[in-house]
């Protein structure tokens, strides 16, 4: 672990933040492994893009002190994982403070670590990681705050509860009372439960059973909740038996009255949604789909976006630091990308590409052609993304390969320790990639799918092909890292890129077919009659490269999706008085701050 916090206290007022961001996982840094995937990589760039804009903003999420995993791959595609340990002691701060924490019928004591998040300006958000590997808890608890999305419904239910109620008395205890609640995801739902203990409980000295609807309310406004997951089983959900034992009888009948109980289970979508004023979906077609699924509820919709700083490459930085400067500070100046020559956004694209084919032969032994056109697919792998739809009909993508001049695809991605379906979905890959015959066609798996290969690869490769199943793509992000970058997408139109997609302009859309069959035909077809002819044309290829970055690069990123948040959902009776009613959000002058690591 080589990345250190300066352990001295940043010059920052805890008491003065007025919204607090709830993450299961946020990733903060390339070297920490405390998330998973997309979703911690979204809470990452949100808090990002919040010191950025000078928000008043702190974040709760759990210490996982064992990581999420490092992916090994057989020969054959078979995934094994090994943990991930780090020492926060060794790496951050601690908050100072330890609360009390009553489940499973004894006292648990939690503890933090600050992870400071710094701005272009030099505005902190601070990030607390809560830690139960504390003296004088039992030694199975000593253990909850260990393995992201590890072990079985119990130990996760335990985990959702330090997140969400320890959370709220973690940042009580710090003398830290926001007016807003923003849950990411329905993992950070029981911190309702902490706000009403705040009024009675063993925190406030009253029943907790004489809370009222009133009460509810009352916490309601506290709150906003915004949903990932467009499949009703992707909800996380806990038998009655656990609820009672974990939570206690009284905690237990307080979710009941709120009607957070579903098919005889407590959900934590309906208990997120009972408690708060403002719900969106991630993308404008899944908060249609959300809408749906929850129809008693009003579901709105803001779009997910990327940090653009963090996943832009560093040759296509400097090139912006000089052509548009204010890009740092208002991402909306990325359209200005209009005005740089597209050849200079072409060859700085080809440095990526470069860069990218050095890092596949360091790890792989295989070198790629720079020339060749060369496809990226890196997703976390679940069977809805159909990693291997690709190869459908491996004989006609042989034969587009040899007709085009050669092809090459390079795909990573994890599958969860425990989801065989998704494990089986990489051997598959790796066995239809076994099968290709034309030399033309060159498939690489890249192994240990993370932060650094993903930017590497976003940045790197020609076009992002992805595939999900409609319309079980709730958002989406990897494109956009792509897009910003130059890259255009290939894509189904689900998620994000019903909103990205200007045919031939930004990318090519995947058409929405009966059968998969022919979807892959209209994959192969946009492939062989519009992808590769664009591609030879350096000059025509280098104005769809500039369309990428300066039409989705300067939407869909974080910046613009924290503003809708503040505008929306945080604070929306202020919109008009913004200026005065929150004078940290105006833009200040940039200044050089220590910058994260370079991801390349």
């Amino acid at each position: 672990m080589t990345l250190r916090q300066n352990h001295a206290p940043s010059t920052f007022d805890i008491t003065s933040r007025s919204i607090a961001y709830f993450s299961m996982e946020i990733a903060l840094a390339p070297q920490l492994p405390t998330y998973s995937g997309g979703l911690g990589v979204l809470a990452g760039d949100t808090l990002r893009s919040a010191a950025d804009i000078g928000a008043p903003m702190v974040a709760v999420s759990l210490a996982h002190r064992r990581g999420y995993f490092r992916q090994h791959l057989s020969p054959e595609g078979q995934q094994t994982e090994t943990d991930v340990p780090w020492s926060p002691a060794a790496t951050l701060p601690s908050a100072g403070k330890r609360i009390e924490l009553w489940m499973n019928g004894r006292r648990v004591f939690v503890e933090a670590w600050r992870f400071d998040v710094v701005g272009v300006t030099g505005h902190v958000v601070p990030v607390f990681l809560l830690d139960t590997d504390v003296d004088g808890n039992h030694p199975w608890d000593r253990t909850l705050t260990d393995h992201l999305y590890g072990g079985d419904s119990f130990y996760r239910l335990c985990q959702e509860t330090v997140l969400g109620m320890g959370g709220v008395h973690m940042l009580h205890a710090l003398g830290c009372r926001p007016e807003v609640h923003h849950m990411n995801e329905g993992h950070a739902a029981l911190l309702a439960l902490g706000l009403l203990e705040d009024c009675f409980g063993p925190m406030g000295g009253r029943p907790l059973a004489g809370a009222t609807e009133a009460d509810f309310d009352a916490v309601q406004q506290q709150c906003v909740f915004t949903t990932h997951t467009p499949v009703p089983a992707g909800h996380d959900q806990f038998g009655p038996d656990q609820m009672m034992q974990i939570l206690g009888p009284e905690r237990s009948r307080i979710i009941e009255r709120a009607g957070a109980l579903h098919n005889g289970c407590m959900n934590m979508t309906y208990l997120a949604l009972r408690f708060s004023r403002f719900c969106n979906g991630v993308a404008m077609q899944h908060g249609k789909v959300s809408q749906h699924m929850f129809p008693g509820h009003a579901i709105h919709s803001v779009t997910n976006g990327v940090h653009a700083a963090t996943w832009l490459s560093r040759p296509f930085q400097r090139l912006l630091d000089a052509e548009i400067p204010l890009w740092r500070t208002d991402n909306g100046y990325l359209r200005s990308a209009y005005g740089i020559a597209p050849e200079q956004i072409a060859a700085t694209h080809r440095i990526n590409k470069l860069r990218l084919l050095q890092v596949v032969g360091e790890r792989t032994g295989v070198r790629f052609d720079a020339e060749v056109l060369t496809l990226g697919f890196a997703r976390r792998v679940a069977t809805y993304k159909r990693a291997s739809l690709l190869f459908h009909d491996i004989a006609r993508l042989s034969s587009i390969a040899e007709k085009i001049g050669g092809l090459q695809i390079l795909y990573a991605g994890k599958a969860h320790p425990a989801d065989d379906l998704g494990k089986g979905l990489i051997r598959e890959v790796f066995r239809a990639a076994s099968r290709v015959k034309s030399p033309s066609l060159r498939v690489v798996y890249l192994e240990n799918y993370d932060w650094e290969l993903g930017a590497t690869l976003t940045q790197g490769v020609d076009v992002w092909v992805n595939t999900p199943l409609r319309p079980y793509e709730a958002s989406g992000t990897s494109g956009m890292k792509a897009a910003l970058n130059g890259v255009p997408s290939l894509s189904t139109l689900d998620g994000w890129w019903i909103e990205g997609c200007a045919e031939g302009v930004t990318g090519w859309a995947i058409e929405d077919c009966d059968t998969e069959a022919a979807e892959a035909a209209s994959l192969y077809g946009k492939l062989e009659h519009g992808i590769a002819p664009l591609f030879g044309d350096r000059r025509g290829w280098a104005r769809m490269q500039q369309h990428c970055l300066a039409m989705n690069g300067s939407f869909f990123n974080t910046q613009r999706m924290l503003e809708q948040y503040v505008h929306n959902a945080y604070f929306p009776a202020e919109f008009a008085g913004e200026a005065a009613r929150l004078p940290e959000f105006q833009h200040q002058p940039l200044r050089e701050v220590e910058r994260e690591p370079a991801l390349m």
